[in-house]
């Protein structure tokens, strides 16, 4: 028996639990896209499955409702997988421990996947009923999306024949998006000349923060542990000859980095002053962010003493002069939109690497090394978004450095004459007494890549109450699950 079992709706929360114990983060989603062709199989359904492991469903239109336009549901298969530290779950191999606390759904030691798994469990509760009643239905779930939306860029939709699509990747009830950005991914790579030096290898961790998603939390000017940790760099190895041995920051490119750590050769006798510059330090980002960001905190930890190979004390400079140089957080807020973010970009993951590979402590040869910083990039701005890619190239030229740009994606326009967002307020309106907000998102979705797809594309993208969203303390509300299946059903229901 399941821990959701009893909760309601049941048959939603069924596929959700399912949905949880298969590992699902991205690049990681053969055994879901293989489970989802399964549950076409056994109940009849047409479905596709391509080489990426995309897949569509469809099912026909119920008794009474085949001279309907169909209605497309889409939502994406992969979850931004992460852990706690002290957390013993192989997220690559294991599910999750999913577990209630009053309203809310959420994971032990894990994010929860509800960022997009909920899309995938309302669309198989529908395509699994005999009762509802609906509209030929074609259902999209994608791979991929959290890593640059690959599986929505490659998908073939030829097989469709229907043009209004609700999009279940939204994170808040009451919220009717009409519009996104773009964005993309950018790599920097800076080579770094190494060497050997004798002394005490010390690991620095900044840590404590809240983190969250870079296209929803943005704007609250959050934290950023690898752009902090760069700031940490500068200021110590302006005062103490230090070599960083390794690197290591954040998790995905999308999401703000909670937390990141090097490990430094520092001389014997620079141990005291180290902690003071840091102590020094941490209590000048408290300060600065004790609203924003309370948590705050540099653990020191002595590691090793000997000879180390490391990056160059010459170049550890340089690394650290890059990170601080670097552009990071919102750029630009919407003049169309009050209180929409136009422009921003987010330092996500930061490593130190040779050929590809992560360095550590123990590497003692002096070949060199590249330190890789990857960046999501977001705007509604398609010139502002090329202007921003075209900074980070700059500054990374200017340190010696090359980046390259992937997942390119372009963003979801607003629709001014929308039939299916003009049926879907006046029923929202009709069953609770209230209208819900019509906005834009700062966030990407898939629906301006689709659209290019799926002529005259009618999209809106609505979802429940979720909190959270890519950290380990993300949640989804049960009752918000409830109301927005009721919507779900209600608006399939209505001829």
């Amino acid at each position: 028996m399941g821990v959701l079992s009893e909760v309601e709706p049941k048959q939603v929360f069924r596929f959700f639990e399912e949905i949880t114990k298969i590992p699902h983060g991205s690049g990681n989603v053969g055994k879901i896209s293989d489970y989802l062709v399964e549950f076409a199989r056994k109940r009849g359904l047409q479905y596709i499955q391509d080489e990426l492991k995309n897949v569509i469903l469809v099912k026909e239109a119920a008794q009474g409702y085949e001279e309907d336009p169909p209605v497309i549901l889409q939502g994406h298969m992969d979850m931004v997988a992460v852990k706690k530290p002290d957390c013993n779950i192989d997220l690559a191999r294991e599910g999750l421990q999913v577990a209630i606390r009053g309203d809310s759904v959420y994971a032990e030691g894990t994010s929860l996947g509800g960022d997009d798994g909920i899309a995938v469990a309302y669309a198989l509760a529908l395509l699994d009923s005999d009762t509802i009643s609906h509209p030929k239905l074609e259902v999209i779930l994608t791979v991929d999306e959290e890593v640059g939306m690959d599986g929505a860029r490659e998908i073939d939709l030829s097989i469709l024949t229907g043009n209004r699509m609700i999009n279940l990747d939204s994170e808040e009830e009451g919220i009717f998006l009409s519009s996104c950005a773009g964005g993309a991914r950018v790599h920097c790579l800076l080579p770094l000349k190494t060497g050997e030096l004798e002394g005490i290898a010390v690991k620095v961790r900044v840590e404590g923060l809240l983190g969250g998603h870079s296209g929803g939390e943005i704007h609250k000017e959050r934290g950023n542990a690898n752009c902090l940790l760069g700031r940490l760099l500068q200021r110590l190895t302006e005062q103490i000859p230090a070599g960083i041995c390794a690197l290591d920051g954040g998790l995905a490119d999308n999401a703000i980095p909670r937390q990141a750590e090097a490990v430094l050769v520092i001389g014997e006798k620079e141990q005291e002053k180290l902690r003071e510059i840091l102590k020094e330090l941490e209590i000048e980002i408290q300060g600065e962010l004790a609203v924003k960001d309370p948590g705050f905190a540099i653990k020191i930890e002595e590691i090793g003493q000997g000879r180390f190979g490391c990056v160059t004390v010459e170049d550890t400079q340089k690394a650290a002069a890059f990170l601080c140089a670097l552009p990071n957080g919102v750029q630009a807020m919407s003049a169309d939109m009050p209180g929409l973010v136009e422009t921003s970009l987010n330092l996500g993951i930061l490593k130190l690497e040779r050929d590809g590979q992560k360095m550590d402590l123990i590497r003692q040869e002096t070949e060199g090394c590249e330190m890789a910083a990857e960046f999501s990039v977001r705007s509604s701005v398609e010139s502002a978004k090329r202007a921003l890619i075209g900074r980070l190239r700059a500054v990374t030229a200017l340190a010696g450095g090359v980046n390259t740009v992937t997942g390119d994606y372009p963003g979801w326009k607003y629709r001014k004459d929308s039939p299916l967002r003009e049926k879907m307020v006046r029923l929202y309106r009709e069953m609770y007494g209230k209208e819900p907000k019509v906005e834009a998102i700062h966030a990407g979705l898939e629906c301006g890549i689709l659209g290019s797809k799926i002529p005259d594309l009618d999209c809106v993208s609505i979802g429940p109450d979720m909190a959270d969203i890519h950290t380990t303390e993300e949640t989804l509300s049960i009752s918000s699950t409830g109301r927005v299946w009721e919507f779900l059903v209600r608006f399939l229901e209505e001829h």
